[in-house]
């Protein structure tokens, strides 16, 4: 009898519905969805301002409405290519891009693997001072790198832009992490078997760390085209020689004004680097969990 009198309330009871899991998810996926908002706003109302023929007599004030361009037309992004010749700006910064990333990855693997590897004294004091010029303003050191350029020769050249760039320490800091985490028994191996220490470097430790390279070399590609402060002060004697990202403020002059080649000009700055993230981002995101681990 007890059993069952104990049995029957226990069946009577319902199941108890939690909802603070679904409010807190709920919460989650409004704030996410916020941050998307407020993220690609710009890009697309300027893609928005872009792609609107400005013969319709639209405003890019008139909020919503330029959102929701009346007519769509290419022509903004073909004016803006053909008058001001942003083709020559655009082939200057893949030249000054490209360089930066290959010099940052070999410079950055070569430093960064004594300091991973090699037991010498003071190597732990080096690596301490390369990481703590992460917390200095790059500002500080531009006047230094404007005049050993310009002992050098080196003012206004693609070259003079990349060698004070390649020596990141972000980058070595980067790929040390990822060379630590290489197990110490394939190089006692490899050293065994009678190679050297450039073998193992080139045949070893940096096809394990091609996620660490791609995450870097995608790094250093936005970095690098979008800089606009450093190439400035370089090329600023030479300016057919600028990066697109200078040479984009030149569609806002003081006669010339016209929103919709400057959104096309700035369409023509984002999207290459963002279409190479996009690609890229699974790799991207694999070198930097490396480099926490």
């Amino acid at each position: 009898m007890s059993a069952a009198a104990t049995a029957r309330p226990a069946a009577r009871e319902r199941p108890r519905v939690s909802w603070r899991r679904p409010l807190s998810l709920t919460l989650r996926y409004a704030v996410l969805i916020a941050i998307l908002v407020f993220a690609i706003f710009p890009f697309v109302w300027t893609l928005a301002i872009a792609l609107t023929d400005k013969t319709a007599g639209v405003s890019i004030y008139a909020f919503p409405a330029s959102l929701l361009p009346r007519r769509i037309t290419l022509h903004n992004f073909v004016d803006v290519y053909r008058t001001f010749h942003l083709g020559a700006y655009l082939w200057n910064s893949v030249s000054i891009t490209v360089m930066t990333v290959i010099g940052t990855l070999v410079v950055s693997a070569l430093a960064a693997y004594p300091l991973a590897r090699f037991r010498f004294p003071g190597r732990n004091v080096i690596f301490s001072a390369i990481v703590a010029t992460l917390v200095l303003p790059s500002e500080t050191n531009f006047i230094v790198n404007t005049l050993t350029l310009k002992n050098l020769h080196l003012l206004g050249t693609h070259l003079g832009v990349v060698i004070p760039t390649v020596a990141g320490a972000f980058g070595i800091f980067l790929m040390r992490q990822a060379f630590l985490s290489i197990p110490s028994a394939l190089l006692e191996a490899a050293r065994l078997d009678g190679a050297s220490e450039l073998t193992i470097l080139t045949r070893i430790m940096l096809p394990l760390t091609r996620p660490s390279l791609a995450a870097l070399g995608i790094f250093t590609l936005v970095t690098t085209w979008n800089a606009y402060f450093w190439p400035m002060v370089v090329l600023s004697g030479a300016p057919e020689r600028v990066p697109l990202s200078v040479a984009v403020l030149k569609l806002k002059g003081q006669f010339n004004y016209d929103p919709f080649n400057i959104a096309a000009g700035s369409l023509f700055m984002m999207l290459p680097v963002l279409i190479v993230f996009l690609l890229a981002q699974r790799l991207f995101l694999r070198g930097l969990e490396g480099a926490v681990k």
